[in-house]
């Protein structure tokens, strides 16, 4: 019996940026958000894939995919990343640098919570549960990644210009050149489950703004067929391969009278919709003041398990500091003794027993 849970134990390959998940032994990468990690069960499972269904202006879905391709620099995982949107150097050039300095790490377990008493046990990040390793990076937007660093890894670049590969099941032949583009890669790089490399890593996968204008085929159906059929088949090479990917999809592109979107997300694995407050009335409303928009939880990868991971809350909201992006539990400002509302309640006040204006130490 202890030969074989030892050999079911070495089956899990050690690879650097990974760890297992505590609840069944999947391989797990971070997205390069600590505080995203957290909500989702702990990081994203190899052969998965995660989709964030853009913001309206895609300010904060782009933020996202950074962190996403730069914990992978800095972890040592080969990247992918595809658009035709912008060039895929644009998105290199904007990664964040990670910081080394623990000083300069956010602390949220320390600080004093100056909101109702019954979030104050509630956690913002996790903690990395791996023995004290640390899972995940933190990172300063204001500081671009060093360059050495993006020269030496391993990064394939995608932009529809040059196309090489086509097929008559695709109207849209940037699909089928994509699609061909990632089979190679995984081919090239051993990522496959039937490859025996030397030294097993992960590939990350990064497509900005799948299924946006440039996109589009002959006809609506045709762009929906198309866009439906690239994730099946994108699905099958991910679930035999060490990658996971991650892809933004511009919703507000779509009216969803076929149910496009709900299509979309049960062929993701994990999904997520972002709600900016940018032109909304939220924007100017007191309640929001703290954060910059909604973080709408769609979808959690069921790998390997019964019963998907279920975070500690669904109210969640995001903040783009001028340094780092967080995702928080949406905590409601207190009602202060000094605010329009309670001088409302006070002068509408309900009358007390006794009958009368003045106070009696009857009134109850």
């Amino acid at each position: 019996m202890a030969s074989s849970v030892q050999k079911s134990k070495s089956k899990i390959p050690y690879i650097p940026g990974t760890k297992p998940s505590i609840r069944n032994a999947q391989l797990l990468v971070s997205t390069g958000v600590p505080s995203l990690d957290h909500v989702i069960g702990g990081g994203l499972p190899i052969g998965s894939i995660m989709l964030i269904e853009e913001d309206l202006y895609d300010v904060y879905a782009k933020v996202m995919l950074r962190y996403f391709m730069a914990e992978g620099i800095i972890s040592s995982h080969p990247l992918l990343i595809a658009s035709r949107e912008i060039k895929p150097s644009q998105l290199l050039a904007e990664m964040p640098a990670v910081i080394t300095e623990t000083s300069m790490m956010p602390n949220t377990q320390d600080e004093e919570m100056k909101i109702a008493w019954r979030y104050q046990n509630m956690k913002v990040v996790d903690p990395s549960p791996c023995g004290g390793q640390p899972f995940g990076h933190y990172y300063d937007l204001t500081q671009p990644m060093d360059k050495e660093l993006v020269n030496k890894a391993s990064i394939t670049q995608w932009d529809g210009s040059c196309i090489k590969w086509k097929a008559d099941w695709f109207k849209n032949e940037e699909y089928v050149d994509l699609l061909k583009t990632i089979q190679e890669t995984l081919k090239t790089g051993q990522f496959r489950l039937s490859d025996n490399p030397e030294k097993r890593s992960v590939l990350r996968i990064v497509i900005h703004s799948l299924g946006s204008r440039l996109w589009l085929s002959d006809t609506e159906p045709d762009t929906h067929a198309d866009l439906l059929r690239f994730l099946y088949c994108f699905r099958a090479l991910l679930r035999n391969s060490y990658a996971v990917a991650m892809f933004t999809f511009p919703v507000e592109n779509f009216d969803n009278s076929d149910a496009i979107v709900e299509r979309i997300e049960h062929l993701a694995d994990t999904a997520i919709r972002l709600e900016s407050f940018a032109g909304s009335p939220k924007e100017t409303n007191p309640i929001y003041k703290d954060y910059h928009g909604l973080v709408h939880i769609k979808k959690i990868s069921i790998f390997n398990t019964l019963a998907p991971h279920c975070p500690e809350s669904v109210d969640l909201a995001f903040k783009l500091r001028r340094k780092k992006f967080l995702i928080e539990i949406l905590h409601l400002p207190p009602e202060l003794e000094d605010t329009t509302q309670r001088e409302q309640d006070d002068l509408y006040s309900v009358p007390s027993c006794s009958g009368g204006t003045k106070k009696n130490l009857l009134d109850f």
